[in-house]
């Protein structure tokens, strides 16, 4: 997007839909970048558990009358909220799950910056001979994970949910894209994958699961985590510990949010800036864990 939505010192009001959401650090990304840019940016946290079809609509019709740019949107709610909007853009429309609503001439339009962001931040890892990824998960964040291989030519994609119907639905709408495929376990997942991506919320505090056994990691492969709180999560944890590569929920989480604030203001913002921000409230809360 090239048009400037946004004069310096215009007010910017942004947030996020989810539950539970006090770990973000949305906030202060958004907040960050948007004071680099010359922006007064407010990024609110919008947390109800629960919300049915109704609430969600309410919240968004909030959104749309009370000043907003647009909000992010995160778990359990990627989905739901896909029927409520006014339009999609052609990634989330296909995808069907949608993390980030712009706000602009009265009408809600929903995108999806996971897969941007996933595709941007796995890049570096994947071989240029080939790749096999096992991916956990086909909610909201495992959609957009598996789309974004593809977009990168990945031809082999195992999906794996606990609910068989939710990775049969996401292969189907791979398939036009590249090679998905549905896994009934985890062990089929990993046998001679290149590479791992988690695509649930297990891991994420105060959850201190992990979605694949530690026995089944190993040299050679290639691990990612969706989850960013903790940074390093016991399923990463597990997987530095077998001598396997290990990417974080930091990348993810900036270049995600960094796609959304350019859809609210049509500006660019400092992935840099970003960073430092993400990292900062990273540094704080591990100070805080460590002195309790």
């Amino acid at each position: 997007m090239s048009k400037r939505r946004y004069a310096a010192s215009k007010k910017l009001l942004t947030g996020l839909i989810g539950a539970p959401i006090a770990h973000s650090a949305s906030p202060a990304m958004h907040e960050r970048a948007a004071e680099a840019l010359g922006l007064r940016g407010h990024y609110q946290l919008i947390e109800v558990a629960g919300a049915d079809a109704a609430e969600l609509r309410m919240m968004l019709e909030g959104v749309r009358r009370l000043g907003f740019a647009g909000v992010n949107v995160t778990y359990p709610y990627k989905e739901a909220v896909v029927p409520l909007l006014d339009a999609l853009a052609p990634g989330a429309a296909s995808i069907g799950a949608v993390n980030t609503v712009v706000v602009r001439d009265g009408r809600l339009t929903g995108h999806n910056t996971d897969t941007t962001g996933f595709a941007r931040a796995v890049a570096p890892l994947l071989a240029p001979s080939g790749n096999a990824v096992a991916v956990i998960g086909a909610g909201g964040v495992g959609k957009a994970i598996a789309f974004a291989l593809a977009s990168l030519q990945v031809i082999d994609i195992r999906i794996f949910d606990s609910e068989p119907a939710r990775a049969e639905t996401l292969a189907a709408l791979i398939a036009p894209r590249g090679g998905a495929r549905v896994v009934a376990s985890v062990e089929d997942a990993l046998d001679g994958a290149t590479g791992l991506v988690n695509g649930t919320p297990v891991g994420m505090l105060p959850s201190r699961d992990t979605p694949v056994p530690a026995a089944l990691l190993r040299p050679g492969l290639w691990v990612a985590d969706a989850v960013y709180s903790p940074l390093i999560t016991p399923l990463l944890a597990a997987a530095r510990e077998k001598g396997a590569r290990i990417m974080t929920g930091r990348e993810l989480a900036i270049y995600q949010a960094a796609d959304a604030f350019e859809l609210f203001t049509g500006l660019a913002p400092s992935t840099d800036v970003m960073g430092e921000a993400f990292d900062a409230v990273m540094a704080a809360r591990s100070g805080a864990y460590q002195a309790a």
